[in-house]
C-alpha cells in the first residue's frame, strides 16, 4: 500500500482512466484555472452498471453537484461523494464535446500532424480509454463536467459560465465502490472560447478517512442514507 498519495498530471486534450478502491479518494486541481474535466464511472465487477445523471440530480433535487452529493449508479448505488469542493458547482448535463464541434470552433487538428498541438474531443477521448476495458460507443454514459458551471438563463436555455473555475480550484471524491474511473480534460461542450481551452488537471490519490455515522455526505439527503445502505447489502461477506 502507497504511503503517501500518488500524483500525475493529465494534460490539456487528455486522458486517463483507472479502478480506484472504495476508501480511497482522488482529489483534483485546475490547475490554470477555466479547466474542464469530464468523468465517467463503471463497475469494474459488472461494466454495465455505470454512473447515472438523471437518478443523481432528481433523487437529491438539484441541478448541480457540490461537496455534500453523492454520484450514483443505475443501481441505486453510490460510486462516490463529493467530500470537498473550493467551487460549489459542477455540471452534469451537457455531456462531451465531439470532433465536429472541436473542428467548427477551433479548427481541425490531429495527432498525426500536430501532436501535442492538436485539438482532441471529449467523446473521442472517452472513446480511447473505454475501448481499453474492452467497452465502446454503445457503453457511454452522460458523463459529468467538473469545474464548469452552466446556468439556465430567463428563457430556459442553458449558458456556459466562462472563468468559473480560478487557478487552484480543487475537488476530492471519496470512492464508496470500487469503481473504474474515466477522465478527459477536452473543453466543454459548451465553451466559446477565441482559443481551443487547453487546459490541463493535476490529481492525487489517497487513502480516505474511515466512513462514520455522522458523516455529511451520508447525512447530506435522505436518499444519500439509502445509497449508503444499497452499498453495504452489495459489500454484505466481503472483506
Amino acid at each position: 500500500m502507497l504511503s503517501v498519495p500518488y500524483s500525475t498530471s493529465i494534460p490539456a486534450g487528455g486522458h486517463w482512466s483507472l479502478r480506484l478502491r472504495r476508501g480511497t479518494q482522488l482529489t483534483l486541481t485546475d490547475t490554470e484555472g477555466g479547466a474542464n474535466v469530464g468523468l465517467l464511472m463503471y463497475n469494474p465487477e459488472d461494466l454495465l452498471e455505470r454512473y447515472n445523471a438523471p437518478d443523481t440530480l432528481k433523487c437529491q433535487h438539484t441541478f448541480k453537484l457540490t461537496r455534500g452529493h453523492c454520484l450514483y449508479s443505475d443501481m441505486g448505488r453510490i460510486f462516490a461523494s463529493i467530500v470537498e469542493d473550493s467551487l460549489g458547482w459542477h455540471e452534469t448535463v451537457c455531456g462531451n464535446s465531439t470532433a465536429a464541434q472541436v473542428a467548427e470552433k477551433w479548427g481541425k487538428r490531429d495527432y498525426q500532424k500536430d501532436r501535442n498541438e492538436m485539438h482532441q474531443n471529449g467523446y473521442d477521448a472517452f472513446i480511447v480509454e473505454l475501448a481499453k476495458y474492452g467497452l465502446g460507443p454503445a457503453d457511454m454514459a452522460a458523463n459529468l463536467n467538473l469545474f464548469s458551471k452552466v446556468a439556465a438563463d430567463d428563457e430556459g436555455g442553458l449558458r456556459y459560465q466562462p472563468g468559473h473555475s480560478p487557478s487552484g480550484s480543487t475537488v476530492t471524491l471519496r470512492f464508496e465502490m470500487d469503481t473504474l474511473v474515466l477522465l478527459h480534460t477536452c473543453p466543454h461542450p459548451l465553451n466559446d472560447a477565441e482559443r481551443y481551452p487547453a487546459k490541463p488537471v493535476e490529481l492525487s490519490i489517497s487513502v480516505a478517512p474511515a466512513v462514520t455515522e455522522d458523516d455529511y455526505c451520508r447525512n447530506f439527503r435522505p436518499e444519500n442514507q439509502r445509497g449508503f445502505a444499497n452499498n453495504a447489502l452489495y459489500y454484505l461477506g466481503s472483506a
